[in-house]
């Protein structure tokens, strides 16, 4: 059996002689691999539950059959909140299925990426943080723009889905970027009704970024 590969950022030890935060990230990467494979195979089973509910919906089986009658009274409540809104988008009441499924797989998209990006995250604050003071500094600086750029990210996305700036999950990202952006929205013109501050700052903060680090790599 072949040997797993192991990341090329993390420290090359003997099994013996592994740190704690090196055991924790092979740990925790083999954790979210095998939680990958978990979720391909959930996917794959509501896959198959969406086209059965979706039969059973459209009466392309007959809604007297066991099959249909449990999936009614199972089925169907489990995914009413999803029927819901999809009904007042001013979509048909049998395409709930689908949307359930779109939502679930999206979700577990989102939810393996976030686990990535930790994993990826904590490997790096390690290997900066042997480097000493100007390492956690670097460290400090990515961070730093990395959340202003994921708020100005989550705040546009809110903006196309209508979602109120007051909301408790987007309200952060209105707290953080408005800051940067009303200072630009004073000089910088509309095109007609888009604002267009949130992507020139996105941008500026990509180029800012390597600037201020190369200055703290040669201070």
């Amino acid at each position: 059996m072949p040997r797993p590969c192991a990341s090329p950022l993390l420290p090359r030890h003997s099994p013996a002689h592994l740190s704690p935060v090196t055991s924790f990230l092979i740990v925790f990467g083999a954790a979210i691999d095998i939680l990958g494979r978990v979720l391909v195979v959930i996917a794959a089973v509501l896959a198959l539950v969406a086209l059965i509910d979706w039969l059973v919906r459209t009466r392309r089986l007959n809604p007297f059959n066991p099959i249909a009658r449990f999936f009614r009274r199972v089925v169907d409540p489990a995914i009413a909140p999803v029927e819901r809104r999809v009904v007042r988008a001013g979509g048909m009441p049998h395409a709930a299925p689908w949307w359930t499924l779109v939502a679930v797989v999206l979700g577990g998209i989102v939810l393996l990426a976030a686990l990535r990006f930790i994993h990826t995250q904590i490997l790096i604050a390690s290997t900066l943080a042997e480097a000493g003071p100007r390492g956690i500094l670097i460290l400090f600086v990515r961070w730093t723009f990395a959340i202003l750029q994921i708020a100005i990210f989550a705040r546009v996305v809110s903006s196309w889905l209508r979602v109120s700036p007051y909301a408790w999950w987007v309200r952060w990202s209105f707290t953080l970027t408005e800051p940067i952006l009303k200072p630009l929205r004073a000089v910088i013109p509309t095109l007609g009704m888009i604002d267009i501050t949130p992507i020139i700052a996105y941008f500026a903060l990509a180029l800012l970024e390597p600037l201020v680090l190369g200055a703290i790599g040669r201070a």
